[in-house]
């Protein structure tokens, strides 16, 4: 017996040790993959900038060097910086080494008001005199609605061109909240504050199907406005062959309707592109895509200027995860930018539906200071409402595209009861005792008292009130008129720049250069806050949040995500400024 206790306990101490040994001998093999991936890139002569965007586009992201990596407990999400796709379009601009842009891109995962900005830096491109060649076997209407800038927009014989027009889903839940036992317990303020629709309807309410209509039939008119210019199309036929469902149609029909300019093979796509950079016949083209020209340096002497405009990043919900925006984080990033004298000018940059009141607040109050030593221009990226537009309704001025998602001046709390849950469902019982009534509020073990829901009644008007007021304040308008366009209401950027939501339309780009006007600079560069983390440092986050998810998903299959819907709701602190439900526009 003794010995068959030593044999498990020195298995168990070489697995352990083993397993260490492992861990670091991976650290070390990522490690190096690392430090190889900041190598400058050499880029030859005649060169193409190969756009292919097979990447979640976000506006600013981690520099991983382990995505291409598919091990387990690993987020393999890769992404790629609207940041560094801008930065790359304009350093090609300039780049003698690279003759023209190629454009090779099924699907883009991202908002239209990203490819917004992407389309206007190719806009801008276009000045150099330098190509842009766009091709693809199927095009996607994003990709699509992107290409169109392009010289020449040639598909495969055979491919698919998708045209249909936009729709938005809602997902609803409150037939299955039932069925499972939990009892969402919602206040709110504003007709159109609908982001506690999906718990306590099975269908649209009509003031939220108002202005869905509203702001997606504005995004829509938007794109076809901007490939009717781009392809000198009448803006009827463009609506008229979205309503005939072209998706379904032959590519001779995106043809005769110009829409592309040729039907060709990919052999004959890289003839074309040989011609274009002057590479002789059969022999390859030299390309660089854009992860990897990230990293390329244009020759010629650049001075390190003293005078800085500061980004502040500020993407995902507000206080809602790791994944997320942080209050304090941001409200550091931005401090640290007002204090730093070598920063003559902000921007910050949001893309976020919003979250915690209190958490938009605190951002707020640092945007209102640095308003009073520097300018601050905010930046709108895909979304930027409820928290996203409290954080930022005091500053200089707002920029946003056309096609992003903004107001929701609104806020709501909710509390889930998962008593019926936990006791029909589970089995698992609840007893407390109180030193006073309402010591155990708020709780998802019992419902709320009609006394308990008239305190977060009142805390809601307040935050209500108080969200209004600063918007009032800093947009210079009366309460009753922010109200009037309050009440929860979302809007897309070119419905909000006529009622004063917003001041232009621009992406990131044009907001450094109103910064720049602003604080009266010639030469500046550029810093980006806050400091990212070490690469290293992500990868055992991330190993750990997704080796719980994996054994969650294991374990409750499809229920898992109506645990997650649950557990976002019992996560909320506090009253919430958030986007009114997750629209999927597609």
């Amino acid at each position: 017996m003794k010995s068959f206790l030593k044999f498990t306990l020195a298995s168990i101490v070489g697995i352990i040790l083993a397993s260490v040994l492992l861990f670091f001998i991976f650290v070390g093999i990522v490690s190096s993959i690392a430090s190889s991936k900041d190598d400058p890139t050499s880029v030859k002569n005649n060169s193409v900038l190969s756009i292919k965007l097979k990447s979640l586009v976000v506006d600013r992201a981690e520099k991983n060097p382990f995505e291409d990596l598919d091990l387990p407990g690993l987020n393999n999400t890769s992404k790629i910086g609207l940041n560094d796709i801008l930065k790359n379009i304009e350093k090609a601009k300039k780049d003698d080494r690279i003759k023209g842009i190629y454009i090779n891109t099924t699907g883009v995962a991202a908002g239209y008001a990203s490819i917004e900005e992407i389309r206007d830096a190719l806009i801008d491109f276009k000045k150099s005199e330098k190509f842009i060649y766009s091709y693809s076997d199927v095009y996607t209407q994003k990709a699509y609605y992107l290409a169109s800038v392009a010289d020449s927009i040639i598909m495969n014989p055979e491919g698919m061109f998708e045209l249909k027009g936009l729709a938005g889903g809602v997902t609803f839940y409150k037939d299955v909240m039932k069925k499972v036992g939990v009892e969402m317990q919602v206040i709110r303020h504003g007709k159109f504050k609908s982001a506690v629709e999906p718990f306590l309807r099975n269908n649209m309410s009509e003031a939220n199907r108002e202005q869905t209509e509203t702001f997606i039939g504005s995004i829509w008119n938007h794109v076809v406005k901007g490939i009717a210019s781009a392809r000198n199309i009448e803006i009827a036929q463009i609506n008229k062959l979205a309503d005939a469902g072209i998706s379904f149609q032959e590519p001779t029909v995106a043809l005769s309707n110009k829409l592309v300019d040729n039907l060709k093979y990919k052999d004959q796509v890289l003839d074309d592109l040989r011609a274009l950079t002057g590479t002789k016949a059969k022999k390859p083209i030299n390309s660089v895509s854009l992860s990897s020209y990230t990293s390329a340096v244009v020759p010629g002497k650049k001075k390190l200027h003293k005078d800085k405009i500061a980004i502040v990043y500020a993407e995902g919900g507000i206080d809602s995860g790791s994944d997320g925006i942080n209050s304090d984080k941001i409200s550091k990033a931005i401090r640290k930018a007002r204090l730093d004298t070598t920063v003559k000018a902000v921007v910050l940059r949001i893309n976020s539906p919003g979250g915690s009141a209190l958490g938009s607040d605190i951002m707020w109050r640092e945007v209102v200071l640095t308003k009073k030593e520097k300018p601050i221009i905010a930046s709108y990226g895909n979304v930027s409402a409820s928290g996203g537009y409290y954080m930022s309704c005091a500053a200089d001025m707002i920029i946003a595209s056309p096609t992003t998602i903004t107001g929701s001046i609104g806020v709501f709390g909710m509390i889930p009861n998962v008593e019926k849950l936990m006791e029909d469902k589970i089995g698992i019982h609840t007893d407390v005792v109180k030193t006073n009534k309402h010591s155990d509020f708020p709780t998802i073990n019992r419902s709320m008292t009609a006394y308990e829901r008239q305190l977060m009644q009142t805390s809601v008007e307040n935050t209500y009130d108080t969200f209004i007021s600063h918007v009032s304040e800093g947009r210079k308008m009366t309460k009753d008129a922010v109200d009037k366009i309050g009440q929860g209401r979302v809007w897309s950027g070119e419905n909000a720049i006529g009622i004063g939501l917003i001041d232009e339309f621009g992406g990131l780009n044009r907001a450094i250069e109103l910064a720049k006007e602003k604080a009266g600079l010639e030469q500046f560069r550029v810093i980006e806050l806050p400091k990212q983390k070490d690469p290293i440092e992500e990868l055992l986050k991330d190993f750990g949040a997704n080796a719980k998810s994996m054994i969650m998903k294991s374990y409750m299959g499809e229920a898992y995500q109506y645990l997650q819907m649950v557990e976002k709701a019992r996560n909320m602190k506090g009253v919430q400024a958030a986007m009114p439900y997750e629209l999927t526009i597609y």
